[in-house]
C-alpha cells in the first residue's frame, strides 16, 4: 500500500473527528496534509459530507450522495471496515456534535485570519500616518525658515559658465535649518556628485549636503544635519564623490 494510499484512508476519521486518529498518525497525516493538495480536497470534501449529514440529522434525510460518499470513506479505514464487519454501526448521533466543533473551528479559524488582516492594515496605516506626520514637520520646518525674518539669505554663481549655475541659500543660524535651491547645473562627472558646504565666519567647512541636479539642472537640499548657531559666512559648491567628502577636495564651483 502506497503512502498516499494510507493517508487517504486515515481522512475519514481525521475529517469526522481529529482527535479520534492516535498521536502519532494524527501528526504523519497533518504532516502530509501540508504537502497534498489532492488530500487537502478530499478533506475538505468529506468535512462538507459530514456536515451535511450532520445538519439533515435528525429533522431531515442526509443527502444520498453526500452520505454515501462519506460512508465509502469510512469503510476505507481497515479500522472502520473491521468495527462495521463487526456489527458495529456508526452513531450518527454524535455527528451533530463533530459538525458544531468542525464549524466553530472553521469560523475561528476565519476571525483569526480576519484578526490578521485588521491587524496588518491598522499597522499599515500606522506607518502612513507615521509617515505623513513626518512630511507635515519637514514641511512645517521649510515654511519656519522661509518665514523666518532672522534667516540668512545667501547667492550663490558660476563664472564664465552659460547657462550660469545658480544657488540660493536660507540659512537659520538659530535653529541650523537650511534650504538651498540651484538651477542650471550640469550633470556632475560619473560616479562624482556635488556638495554644498557651509563656510563658517571661523573654522573649517561644514558639509551641507551632497545632491544631483535633476534632467532640467535643478536640485533641492532641504535641512541637512548642521550644528545649531554657527554663523555662516557663505556657502559653497564643489565637485565630490557619490558618497560625499568630509572636507571640500576641489575647488568651489560657486
Amino acid at each position: 500500500m502506497s503512502a498516499h494510499k494510507e493517508f487517504q484512508e486515515d481522512l475519514a476519521s481525521y475529517a469526522l473527528h481529529a482527535e479520534g486518529l492516535p498521536p502519532d498518525e494524527r501528526r504523519a497525516l497533518e504532516k502530509h496534509l501540508s504537502k497534498c493538495p489532492s488530500c487537502r480536497r478530499e478533506l475538505e470534501l468529506l468535512r462538507g459530507d459530514a456536515s451535511l449529514v450532520a445538519m439533515s440529522a435528525p429533522e431531515q434525510t442526509p443527502p444520498a450522495r453526500a452520505r454515501k460518499r462519506l460512508m465509502s470513506a469510512i469503510a476505507a479505514d481497515p479500522r472502520n471496515a473491521r468495527a462495521l464487519k463487526a456489527g458495529i454501526s456508526w452513531p450518527w448521533a454524535w455527528i451533530p456534535s463533530l459538525a458544531a466543533a468542525a464549524v466553530l473551528a472553521l469560523l475561528a479559524a476565519f476571525l483569526w485570519r480576519q484578526d490578521t488582516r485588521l491587524r496588518a492594515t491598522i499597522a499599515s496605516l500606522e506607518q502612513s500616518y507615521s509617515q505623513q506626520q513626518a512630511q507635515v514637520r519637514a514641511a512645517n520646518q521649510v515654511l519656519a525658515t522661509l518665514t523666518d525674518p532672522a534667516a540668512a539669505r545667501f547667492s550663490l554663481s558660476a563664472a564664465k559658465t552659460k547657462p550660469q549655475p545658480q544657488g540660493k541659500a536660507i540659512y537659520a543660524q538659530n535653529r541650523g535649518s537650511l534650504i538651498f535651491l540651484a538651477s542650471n547645473m550640469p550633470a556632475p562627472p560619473p560616479q562624482k556628485a556635488y556638495e554644498l558646504w557651509l563656510i563658517p565666519a571661523s573654522g573649517a567647512p561644514i558639509p551641507a549636503g551632497v545632491f544631483k541636479p535633476g534632467a532640467d539642472g535643478s536640485a533641492v537640499v532641504l535641512n541637512p544635519p548642521l550644528p545649531a548657531n554657527v554663523e555662516a559666512k557663505t556657502f559653497a559648491v564643489t565637485v565630490e564623490p557619490e558618497a560625499g567628502s568630509s572636507a571640500p577636495t576641489t575647488e568651489p564651483m560657486m
